[in-house]
């Protein structure tokens, strides 16, 4: 069997870091995702996600991202299930347990959520490490 979701979208609010009773890191965040097609209106819809992250990844997501950064997960899907206090209801919540966030843009001021440049600076495709001279190649493009 498959439990495997995959989803982009952008942050509804900065996630949520806290920490286990055993001091094991745990961050949520909201992600806001796009339907492929169009209402009646003219306009996407929009479904909220709830993304759970455990550990380093949790720490992470929690220092470097805030609301309305573009991500991509990776996880599983989970479902649990809650009585409501005050009725006899069943509630559904789902949540995907990420396995993998992906930052797939910068933020808007250059610095991340903790104002700590040298992030952005050290993954940056702009540096000097990162940048390729292919002058030198003897190789043909195949069309």
């Amino acid at each position: 069997m498959l439990n495997h979701i995959v989803l982009i979208g952008r942050l509804v609010r900065d996630p949520e870091l806290r920490y286990t009773s055993n001091g094991t890191p745990v961050a949520n965040f909201t992600l806001a995702v796009e339907r492929n097609y169009r209402n009646r209106d003219g306009e996407r819809d929009v479904d909220y996600i709830k993304i759970v992250t455990w550990r380093k990844l949790a720490e992470n997501v929690a220092h470097h991202l805030g609301k309305g950064r573009l991500v991509a997960v990776e996880g599983s899907l989970q479902i649990r299930k809650s009585q409501g206090k005050n009725d006899n209801r069943t509630y559904i919540n789902p949540e995907v347990i990420a396995n993998n966030v992906q930052f797939l843009d910068w933020p808007k001021d250059g610095k991340n959520k903790e104002n700590d440049s040298d992030f952005a600076e050290k993954a940056s495709p702009d540096t000097e490490e990162e940048q390729v001279d292919l002058s030198d190649d003897d190789f043909e493009v195949p069309f």
